[in-house]
């Protein structure tokens, strides 16, 4: 075969090691041996049915075709309204692009603002996507350090030192993957007045914002002089458990939205048009499905956080929004890949280390609770009985 010599630009390219640790859990199970899955970050909800019949609905009503690039405007109309009335601030349809998924807001955002040494401020721990695509783009990826003493939120002094002239971007999640931390209002309001001080923009993933424990979700857009420069990253797959349909959007100003729709115009031409009808009943139907999926998985948060504290050797923080628990294991191991390698071949536990979220990550592991309370259960019974011959075994 002729060798392939790949663009140079695929060489900072990363990847999402949830999947990857998936598909090696999926091979374990292929040759017999039985694996909880506590690694990839997806609702083990279903669809609540208001939605899929929607979807039904609107394939039988023709919903089969292409729509506008930037959505449906019944959609774009929707999402306005439940912005404006969940963020408190004025968005007008023109402002919204609907994306098939969250992810490509996130890549066009990118795409559209950061040059090649542009620098992008991206938090660590944090969503490896954030980096890969910065790097992807020529641009200079800058680490705001989350730290475990300060709750895994932001500290606003780092982050004053790191913006600087080439600061293009920055990127905040709240609620947190993968530490589960939730931002204050008066963190996000010391944030908006770092940004405030120079000409960067922000990228506010905020897919998780439904899925709180504690306290309330404040986005920065929402505060004044912010909203002309954020862009909301949001979408579907959280709250409605509806990872597959892959359905997201993001609210930005028209000017960028406009170019996000030429960027959509280029790759995917639009998001399928009966996905949009689901998700405009997402938006319109009952909360109860979303209230109780929240409430078990504060039920579950509480059994996993319980028994991580339970062994000798881990701390974890509380997890005040998302569905995942970040637990120290320096005392275990600073190895935290050598330790989630183990406990996926040798103990059936499949979870990931910190440092699948950036260097800062290493030293912790990270469990999404997006499981049954009876398998959490289970892993939490044979993680302490794997870190028992773990011990044995590196010492």
């Amino acid at each position: 075969m002729t060798e392939v010599k790949f663009a140079q630009r695929m060489a900072g390219l990363g990847t999402e090691t949830a999947f990857e640790v998936l598909a090696k859990a999926r091979e374990l199970e292929r040759q017999g041996k039985s694996v909880v899955h506590l690694e990839i970050g997806e609702p083990d909800f279903d669809t609540p049915a208001h939605i899929k019949d929607a979807a039904v609905q609107a394939l039988r009503d023709g919903y089969t075709h292409y729509t506008a690039s930037a959505g449906l405007f019944e959609a774009r109309e929707a999402i306005a309204q439940h912005v404006e009335a969940t963020r408190k601030m004025p968005v007008h349809p023109d402002e919204v692009v609907v994306t098939p998924g969250s992810k490509p807001v996130m890549f066009f955002t990118i795409l559209a603002l950061v040059d090649p040494g542009d620098e992008v401020i991206c938090p660590d721990p944090g969503y490896p996507i954030y980096e890969s695509v910065a790097r992807f783009v020529g641009a200079i990826p800058k680490s705001l350090v989350l730290r475990e003493e300060r709750g895994f939120r932001i500290d606003p002094d780092e982050l004053r030192r790191l913006i600087t002239p080439k600061t293009k971007l920055l990127v905040l999640n709240t609620p947190h993957n993968p530490c589960g931390s939730v931002l204050t209002r008066d963190d996000v309001a010391a944030v908006a007045e770092a940004v405030q001080r120079s000409n960067a923009f922000v990228l506010s993933d905020e897919i998780y914002w439904q899925i709180m424990y504690e306290g309330s979700h404040t986005s920065i857009a929402s505060l004044p002089g912010m909203k002309e420069r954020t862009i909301i990253l949001d979408g579907f797959s959280k709250a409605y458990a509806m990872t597959g349909w892959r359905l997201g959007f993001g609210v930005m100003r028209q000017d960028l939205a406009a170019r996000m729709t030429q960027l959509m115009v280029n790759s995917n031409s639009c998001a399928a048009a009966f996905t949009q009808m689901a998700g405009i009943a997402a938006l319109r139907g009952s909360r109860e499905p979303v209230e109780r999926m929240v409430a078990e998985f504060r039920r579950r948060r509480d059994v996993i956080v319980s028994g991580l504290r339970a062994i000798d050797g881990v701390t974890c923080t509380m997890p005040a929004g998302a569905f995942y628990a970040f637990p120290n294991v320096t005392r275990i191991d600073q190895d935290s890949k050598r330790l989630a390698d183990f406990l996926l071949k040798e103990g059936g536990v499949a979870c990931l280390s910190g440092t699948a979220f950036g260097e800062h990550g290493r030293g912790y592991l990270r469990f999404s609770y997006a499981n049954s309370v009876e398998n959490i259960r289970e892993g939490l019974r044979r993680l302490q009985d794997a870190l028992k011959r773990y011990r044995t075994s590196v010492h």
